[in-house]
């Protein structure tokens, strides 16, 4: 009998698989092209469309399996593969389990885990970060939590559910859900919403969390130059915001958008958006490829948009060794993204483990940042990655000058990996 499982409950199995405690083989269904330009992990590709004859010996020819073999079926919905699962157990496959809603589901899954960060003096107030991961696209969003003590600088509203901590919350996507249930495990209630600019390769659910929230939701300051379409609170560079007790500093770092900011939590860690990953930087092209936000009228970095990427490129070189740089090295670095490749693998990332660097392990291991500006500048544009998915789309959703119609909509135009980082090694393929 064929068995359905949700997208969590597929994390959950991969999870048990790479420890050893379970066995089994994916094949996906989609088309070709789907299936190489985003899938999961080590999945066996195999195209299935509903109501055409289903032929075993093909089946077993292609992928090597045999009905011995625990095989989990995925397609883009969740219907392709539900009808191949049917025909697998009709051809004597005993143990078929299906993913439901497919590749559209996996997107959606996520991973709460909390950065580890330096021993803070026994009278400072508490302070937690919690990275939310979101695991298909690689999107890292946080959760950084106070105590409750308020200082000069409070900007933030005080608590009305009674909770213990004050919190806020960065680069939320759609599923804000993720960061409630986040601060309601730690007693704590959201006081604010902020966004390090205007994303790419996600639909922002920042705005969408404060208004849910009744609370202030903030963007860069410079965010104003990008004509974003609706309300928000610009947070100045050095403007500081309280969380419980502990400082949130407004860092200016723009170069992979001219709006972007980082966000440095005490004198403990340092958000920087897709500034500063830990294996790379952000790429700075995109603004300036879409049209109606920057410089550029196409897809294409020539022209006006090619000096668009290489004048950002010089800004983000400032940002990095003038600011970020400039921070302790035992300040722990939390990127936006980690990396993705169309073949779902993530390098030396784990998922569901946290990802930060310091700012002393970037400073030693990320070898563009050994170059001087010049140099930098001709690596991070000379070879460029494929761009993120239906990116115009996105930024012209997150400027709030377009809007998806409905949720069907907001799920297409979001499916593959982030595509924010420059490219790791100028000579080799993009994989992220």
């Amino acid at each position: 009998m064929v068995e359905t499982i949700s997208a969590d409950e597929f994390r959950d199995r991969i999870d048990e698989r790479r420890r050893g405690e379970r066995s089994f083989v994916i094949v996906d269904t989609r088309p070709e092209e789907s299936f190489a330009g985003w899938r999961v992990a080590d999945a066996v590709h195999y195209f299935y469309k509903p109501f055409h004859e289903f032929d075993v010996d093909d089946f077993e020819r292609e992928t090597g399996l045999s009905p011995d073999d625990t095989v989990i079926t995925l397609c883009a919905k969740g219907k392709a593969s539900d009808d191949f699962a049917a025909e697998l157990d009709a051809a004597g496959y005993d143990d078929v389990t299906v993913v439901a809603d497919g590749m559209r589901g996996w997107s959606a899954v996520y991973d709460r885990t909390e950065v580890s960060l330096p021993d803070a003096p026994d009278a400072a107030p508490p302070l937690d970060v919690v990275q939310v991961q979101r695991r298909a696209k690689g999107c890292l969003g946080y959760l950084v939590v106070g105590g409750r003590e308020a200082g000069t600088a409070d900007h933030v509203p005080a608590a009305s559910d009674g909770s213990d901590r004050v919190a806020v919350a960065i680069d939320v996507s759609r599923h804000g859900d993720e960061w409630i249930e986040a601060a309601a495990e730690r007693d704590a209630s959201i006081a604010t919403v902020l966004d390090t600019h205007v994303h790419a390769d996600h639909l922002s659910g920042g705005r969408a969390l404060a208004d849910e929230l009744g609370v202030p939701y903030y963007l860069p300051a410079a965010a104003a130059e990008r004509d974003v379409a609706y309300s928000f609170e610009p947070i100045d560079r050095n403007e500081t915001l309280d969380v419980g007790g502990i400082d949130l500093k407004a860092l200016a770092t723009p170069g992979h958008t001219d709006d972007g900011a980082s966000y440095l939590v005490g004198d403990a860690a340092v958000l920087t958006g897709d500034t500063l990953f830990t294996d790379s930087v952000g790429r700075t092209e995109l603004q300036f490829s879409a049209g109606g936000d920057g410089d550029g009228d196409d897809g294409e970095v020539d022209g006006a948009a090619d000096e668009g990427a290489a004048g950002a490129a010089r800004r983000l070189y400032d940002s990095l060794h003038g600011t970020l740089l400039a921070e302790p090295d035992g300040v722990v670095v939390c990127p936006g993204h980690f990396a993705v490749a169309n073949d779902g693998t993530t390098g030396d990332v784990v998922p569901g483990e946290p990802v930060f660097a310091t700012v002393g392990d970037a400073r030693r291991e990320i070898d563009v940042l050994d170059l001087d500006a010049a140099d930098f500048v001709e690596r991070i544009t000379r070879t460029l990655p494929e761009k993120p998915p239906n990116y115009e789309s996105v930024i012209a959703a997150n400027r709030g000058v377009e809007s998806p119609p409905d949720e069907t909509a907001a799920i297409e135009l979001e499916l593959g990996p982030n595509r924010c980082a420059a490219e790791p090694d100028a000579g080799s393929a993009a994989d992220d």
